[in-house]
């Protein structure tokens, strides 16, 4: 019977990937498999380009471990055991997944074996790797904010609304320079909103009929993109890094959606904790911004999360069947309550063209 073997390389950034470093992995494997008259299809070959090993929700990883759990494979070859995952129990889960259903996997740098000595090894390695991508990762966070207080480098990877970054030196705050005929675009929302009966649905409004693309040069202005743009101090000609801290999210985003990994939630740090970069020219004036933030505060307080009136037993818990929207409850003057999706609501809110065919619950 044919052994059936498989490769898995993995390299953590894009710029790695780019150095072709995944490509030497894989010809270390294939050498290998060569040297022990071992085949491998090209299908078998799983790899993961600019994937962190802090988690296991990677591509190439999920399609391995699919495959093994289907019966495909019989062995899996990896150079190290830090390409598989940095994370010591980490590995072990995938270890033992893979082990229970009959694949074995072996280390190139470390042929590993049941003996309680390589097992041991293991663990160290493992916890090796752990501790030093914890040190790089303070090390480069460290880096970077050196680097932002001497106003040498830009907190951005994408510059906001209006703003152009030079090709060449992306993240160097002298590059910087600001689009005009956005620029127009900026007053005229910060000028809109700070009249005293408009409000963001109102601006979305006035900006579709006028025919003003959003930023990524889609159609319907979304109201998450508008508060965005208002909250951005960068407009009145002061960079600063350090402004939102992430934390993990406290519930599912969708009830429609696989488990995954959550994305992190962005909570805005106090304005004295804020690192000041470097001054670039400004759009708008101080006072207009600080005009704009009282009036954000202060609808902030009237929002729908906040409203605490009826009990509903399945708030923020679920989501349509056929768009994979959001649902909230409403309550009839009769009594009863239904759940409703947001892909139903004006494409304002939904942010797309057509309504949700699904019907209420």
């Amino acid at each position: 019977m044919t052994l059936r073997v498989a490769m898995y390389a993995r390299v953590s950034t894009l710029h790695q990937a780019q150095s072709q470093t995944i490509d030497q992995q894989l010809e270390r494997l294939r050498a290998y498999a060569h040297d022990h008259g071992w085949h491998v299809l090209d299908e078998h070959i799983f790899r993961d380009d600019g994937r962190s090993g802090a988690e296991l929700n990677r591509p190439g990883l999920d399609h391995l471990r699919d495959a093994v759990r289907n019966n495909e494979l019989d062995r899996v070859l990896v150079t190290a055991p830090d390409r598989l995952a940095r994370n010591y129990v980490q590995q072990m889960i995938v270890l033992d997944e893979l082990e229970r259903y009959g694949c074995h996997v072996e280390f190139l740098d470390r042929p590993m074996s049941d003996d309680p000595h390589d097992r041991l090894l293991l663990q160290i390695r493992g916890a090796v790797a752990e501790y030093e991508r914890t040190l790089i990762v303070d090390r480069m966070r460290r880096g970077r904010q050196m680097k932002y207080r001497a106003g040498v480098l830009l907190p951005w990877s994408r510059p906001p609304y209006a703003f152009r970054l030079n090709p060449d030196r992306p993240r160097d705050p002298a590059g910087l320079y600001v689009d005009e005929a956005e620029a127009v675009v900026v007053r005229e929302i910060f000028a809109w909103y700070a009249e005293e009966r408009s409000s963001l649905c109102g601006l979305a409004k006035h900006l579709q009929q006028q025919g003003i693309p959003t930023p990524s040069g889609k159609r319907i202005w979304s109201l998450c993109t508008l508060r965005a743009i208002l909250r951005q101090p960068a407009y009145t000609g002061q960079v600063y890094a350090a402004r939102f801290r992430s934390r993990p999210a406290r519930i599912r985003r969708s009830a429609t959606h696989p488990l995954g990994r959550p994305h992190d939630t962005l909570v805005e740090q106090s304005p004295e904790t804020w690192i000041p970069v470097t001054t670039i020219p400004a759009i708008i004036t101080q006072e207009q911004f600080d005009v704009v933030q009282r009036k954000l505060a202060q609808n902030k307080s009237f929002a729908s999360r906040n409203n605490r009136v009826q009990p509903y037993l399945l708030r923020a818990l679920v989501s349509c069947g056929v768009c994979q929207s959001s649902c909230t409850a409403r309550r009839l003057q009769s009594g009863h309550t239904y759940y409703v999706c947001a892909g139903k609501g004006k494409a304002i809110h939904s942010r797309k063209e057509e309504k949700c065919p699904s019907r209420f619950s």
